[in-house]
């Protein structure tokens, strides 16, 4: 049952106080004018629902009188007499004698506020930042566990009287050098590089797809793919296919000329 709020059970309180005070010298002047319909004017109930409850009333105290007079009959041996019924209880009424009830006229909207909406947000503390802060200390644990068992030796003190050929940049730079074998250095050291990365930062405002499955996020994936491709593809040839002179020989017949 719906808990009816603490203000609106106040004020029915109040009304049918006022109702009763207001019915008490009425009945004392005219003791007949309980019987009298109320004229509609200065009744609030709804034209329809004012006709049921008429009809209602009627046939409650129709069904009692027909009710007593067969029992009257049998206690009389046989002799009908006219018992008259005694008056029905009287319904409960609400403010100013009214006899609906209160959840018919407020509306359930103003009582209940129901959010149908799912949720399917988390904040980013500490949904996210735990998982990622947990993820840093393993890959720290992890490197310095590593360092302690596989050593990385340097190279002898750099011959500024000798240069080495080739001469070759990092492994994680060996697609930025054998970019620029091909293109202008402004060309292969901003215009291409600077593209790649504007393309993977307008990834996510193009492929608004929410889904977590991979076969859903082609766009993402395929551009992802793309990058890691083209520059694992130049590194690899600049490491294996890159001899002296930065020249392309193959690695199988020529040799390595790359030192990890």
């Amino acid at each position: 049952m719906t808990e009816i709020p603490e203000h609106l059970r106040k004020r029915a309180e109040e009304a049918r106080a006022k109702a009763s005070a207001a019915a008490e010298p009425a009945a004392d002047a005219a003791p007949a004018a309980d019987d009298a319909p109320q004229s509609e004017a200065a009744s609030k109930i709804p034209a329809h629902l004012l006709e049921r409850s008429r009809a209602a009333k009627a046939k409650s105290d129709g069904g009692a009188v027909e009710a007593a007079a067969p029992a009257a009959a049998a206690a009389g041996g046989g002799v009908a007499t006219a018992v008259a019924a005694a008056p029905a209880a009287p319904a409960a009424t609400g403010p100013g004698g009214h006899t609906q009830r209160l959840l018919t006229v407020v509306k359930s909207g103003s009582i209940q506020d129901v959010k149908a909406v799912p949720q399917d947000k988390v904040h980013t503390w500490p949904h996210l930042l735990i998982v990622e802060f947990v993820c840093a200390l393993f890959v720290t644990a992890f490197l310095l566990i590593f360092s302690f068992f596989v050593n990385a030796p340097l190279l002898e003190l750099a011959n500024f009287n000798e240069t080495p050929n080739p001469s070759k940049a990092p492994w994680y730079f060996l697609g930025l050098q054998e970019l620029l074998t091909m293109f202008h250095p402004m060309v292969a050291g901003v215009t291409i590089p600077g593209i790649g990365l504007f393309l993977l930062i307008l990834a996510p405002y193009i492929d608004r797809n929410p889904s977590m499955k991979p076969e859903d996020r082609k766009f993402a994936i395929s551009l992802q793919t793309v990058h890691l491709m083209y520059w694992a593809v130049l590194t690899m040839i600049g490491s294996f296919f890159r001899g002296p002179g930065f020249n392309f020989i193959m690695p199988w017949s020529d040799g390595l000329f790359f030192e990890f």
